[in-house]
């Protein structure tokens, strides 16, 4: 019995670590920040929501975002993202189909030391984003 409780402690506190380890939530959106190698331009406005049903939108700078996403553990997959299809300055487009992009090589996800969720890609630089 007296030997049973170290393990049974050991066991407890290795489960309460593995709780506190940052999760990606659904339902939330996140506001992106770099895209791999670049910064945004100024004053454009990406974001990401992942909602529970396996969908994640959001705003690409110009145009409404869309695609299906699979989530497991640290993997993270988009589906080809679909958007609307107005119409903006040239520099603001590239921006918008270099995220889009880059949502299509992302396979995995994970938290900086300063809180930034990231996306990764299978090689290169993630996409960075701050929770809004």
């Amino acid at each position: 019995m007296y030997r049973a409780l170290p393990l049974a402690l050991l066991t407890a506190t290795l489960v309460g670590c593995a709780s506190d380890a940052p999760q990606l939530e659904t339902e939330r959106s996140y506001q992106v920040e770099w895209i791999g190698e670049s910064p945004l331009i100024d004053r454009s406005h990406l974001t990401v929501t992942f909602a529970a049903d396996g969908r994640a939108h959001g705003h690409a700078g110009c145009n409404h975002w869309f695609a299906g996403y699979t989530l497991k553990d640290d993997a993270v997959r988009f589906e080809t993202p679909g958007s609307t299809r107005k119409m903006c300055a040239p520099s603001l487009m590239e921006q918008e189909q270099r995220f889009l992009a880059a949502l299509e090589e992302v396979q995995r996800w994970d938290f900086n030391d300063i809180g930034q969720l990231q996306l990764w890609p299978a090689t290169g630089k993630p996409i960075r984003l701050w929770p809004e």
